[in-house]
């Protein structure tokens, strides 16, 4: 099993609840001039982030109306579709997005929110047979939980 790579951040103060979960998508023009903006984007764009520990400490923010709270993430798991040969609970892989059929039901599950392609994953847990809707035809994929190395 991966360790958890706990960081600490700010989130909008509507937003810092422990368990909520965010895709961070980086820096805004707002922030530009921001005393705190190195703490508030020191992820990865394009991973998927959980809040595990809310602090009590807060700032003015120009980007939530509310503020920002100071937060302690981690690197969330993401479900996500993958060839049925490469799915081997605890087995590292690139991601590659294999599937360009936009009308299809699953295509979420092939772009999932939260995987950036050309990364490295671990699967942490395989979850089945990919869904009966899917047009690459489900004997040949599987449902997986990853996380980013």
């Amino acid at each position: 099993m991966t360790e958890a790579k706990n960081r600490v951040t700010l989130i909008g103060k509507k937003l810092a609840r422990n368990g909520t979960e965010f895709v961070y998508v980086g820096a805004v023009d707002a922030c530009n001039g921001c005393k705190v903006k190195k703490a508030c984007h020191n992820l990865i764009p394009g991973r998927k982030y959980r809040v595990v520990d809310v602090r009590p400490t807060t700032h003015s923010c120009p980007v939530f109306a509310d503020g920002a709270c100071v937060v302690e993430v981690e690197e969330a798991p993401v479900v996500a579709l993958i060839a049925g040969e490469m799915a081997i609970t605890n087995s590292r892989f690139i991601y590659e997005y294999t599937c360009n059929r936009e009308e299809c039901r699953s295509y979420d599950l092939c772009h999932p929110d939260g995987v950036n392609e050309k990364e490295k994953y671990t699967i942490t847990q395989v979850l089945g047979s990919a869904p009966d809707e899917c047009l690459r035809g489900r004997r040949n994929l599987k449902l997986v939980e990853i996380l980013p190395l």
